[in-house]
């Protein structure tokens, strides 16, 4: 692999390793018997909102395989999972079909455009690097901050993450 290749990775996919670490360990605690909860009528259910974390490796991997996405012809299925044991079976999927298109790009693939679209609507076209740090990993990462959230209004043990949490050290 030349300076290039590990260069245009690192900028794409740098930590996703370990923000997929991280976001099993934070789904693994969603309680199955509060998938239905929401914190508010406008925000997602818990189950919904996990749902939606497992499934945006799934975006990730389409960055990686195809040179665009039409909305108006893809899954928008935020439904909460039939079970703890399905949700952690989809997240646990998606994660390997990602690693496995993560480990067939390269730099000319990383650098390439790739399209966000809605039927005629063109929302963006971006470096396909640009969109996995900022769609990919930061969504991730974001959504996984409302999920800790979640837990602690449920009083569920939140894990750590960048740091211990009031509930656990790094350990």
């Amino acid at each position: 692999m030349t300076t290039t290749e590990i260069t245009a990775r690192q900028a794409a996919l740098g930590d996703i390793e370990q923000e997929l670490k991280m976001t099993r360990r934070m789904l693994d605690r969603v309680p199955e018997a509060h998938f239905a909860w929401r914190p508010h009528e406008k925000s997602m259910s818990l189950g919904e909102l996990a749902a939606h974390l497992a499934n945006v490796l799934w975006w990730q991997t389409a960055a990686l395989q195809e040179d665009g996405f039409d909305l108006a012809n893809g899954p928008r299925t935020r439904s909460a999972p039939e079970s703890h044991a399905a949700l952690m079976h989809k997240f646990d999927e998606n994660a390997a079909d990602l690693r496995e298109a993560m480990a067939a790009a390269d730099a000319e693939s990383l650098s390439a455009p790739w399209t966000l679209s809605n039927g005629e609507r063109t929302y963006f076209t971006l470096p396909r690097a640009a969109v996995l740090r900022t769609y990919g990993i930061s969504h991730l990462v974001h959504h996984r901050g409302q999920l800790s959230v979640y837990l602690r209004l449920l009083d569920v043990p939140v894990p750590p993450t960048y740091g211990p949490t009031a509930d656990e050290s790094m350990g």
